[in-house]
């Protein structure tokens, strides 16, 4: 297919995408200690989207930083990880000072390979993605092309260590770089921006912030969207909505609020046969459990009920495109046209 074309779909899409990064998500802003609450509670989170997603027959991607799939790291000759081209970000010159080379028991929130394996694991196949090695903003001009290429390259070797193909990438904060390092690697797709005007490059943080923010108080339609072909042969497949986290001032925000604005996104993608495509942190669970997992039920059970009417199909991010003549087919990716 050429560039910018997309794909036709026999019925709507819901996708889910999540961010699986730990500590390592805010390192570089914070250190260690702002979140760490947050992340203690991520494997609980971790246990309980499991569970759920079994109870709802829901497919996942969880792109996975890959600093987690080490059972430990040690520095070499006083270097930290000499095999990655540390970042040269202007807010962060030692890219790796946080690190504690240790291992999952002395330091489980920068290691996460038993929790790689309860995801692999689980009795509803779930798609391991990549969130690339040590959270690298791609998008930022102090990520190199030597950079982007040394943090996944290490992503793809740990993941075939153990078995599995990375083929789905969300970039670290959202920031898109180095498309064709992925392609080189074997990559199919990655989780583009919302479609919407405050998510382009050019809007400074605090107007996203609060254009987020708007969109949830006034319970708007979020966007849903078609994947994409990009010049650079990888699939671009947006997201369209994150499930908001209870902190701060958006404790405040009922969770019905979000609860509603993806059930209207579900709405349109069924009736106009697109994507709709739900992303978030585990993290974001973290707080407000009881209330966000309730939120994230209602959703889970009004996906499945619109499965099981015929209107609505639920896969992974790489099951929307494996129709794909490079990729095998498989029974739930029967949804998609025939594609060119």
């Amino acid at each position: 297919m050429r560039a910018d074309e997309t794909i036709e779909l026999r019925r709507g899409v819901f996708t889910i995408s999540l961010d699986f990064e730990l500590i390592w998500g805010t390192l570089d802003l914070f250190g260690p200690e702002r979140f760490r609450k947050d992340c203690e509670a991520e494997r609980t989170v971790i246990e309980r989207l499991l569970d759920l997603f079994v109870r709802f027959n829901i497919s996942a991607t969880w792109c996975t930083l890959g600093h987690l799939f080490l059972d430990h790291c040690r520095a070499k000759d006083g270097h930290k990880h000499p095999e990655i081209v540390a970042p040269q970000h202007s807010w962060c010159r030692d890219w790796f000072k946080h690190d504690p080379c240790g291992d999952e028991n002395t330091a489980p929130l920068f290691y996460g390979r038993s929790l790689i394996a309860k995801i692999t694991g689980c009795q509803v196949p779930q798609e391991i993605g990549s969130h690339s090695f040590s959270h690298v903003i791609f998008g930022d001009a102090g990520c190199s092309r030597a950079t982007a290429e040394s943090e996944v390259q290490a992503c793809t070797q740990l993941a075939q260590d153990i078995g599995i193909e990375l083929r789905s990438f969300a970039f670290p904060r959202n920031r898109i770089g180095h498309l064709d390092v992925l392609h080189d690697h074997g990559f199919l797709c990655y989780r583009g921006p919302e479609p919407v005007w405050h998510e382009k490059s050019w809007v400074p943080d605090i107007v996203r912030r609060i254009a987020r923010l708007w969109e949830v108080l006034t319970i708007q339609s979020p966007p849903t969207v078609l994947p994409q072909m990009t010049s650079s042969g990888l699939w671009n497949v947006p997201g369209s909505m994150i499930y908001f986290p209870m902190n701060g001032l958006r404790r405040f925000i009922p969770v019905s609020w979000r609860v509603k604005r993806v059930l209207k996104g579900l709405q349109t993608a069924a009736r106009e046969k697109r994507v709709f495509h739900l992303w978030f942190h585990p993290t974001n669970l973290a707080e407000q459990q009881e209330a966000m997992f309730f939120g994230l039920q209602c959703i889970l059970e009004s996906a499945d009920r619109m499965r099981s009417q015929g209107e609505l199909d639920v896969c992974a991010m790489r099951d929307v495109l494996l129709s794909r003549e490079d990729e095998p087919r498989k029974a739930n990716s029967s949804f998609l046209k025939q594609q060119g």
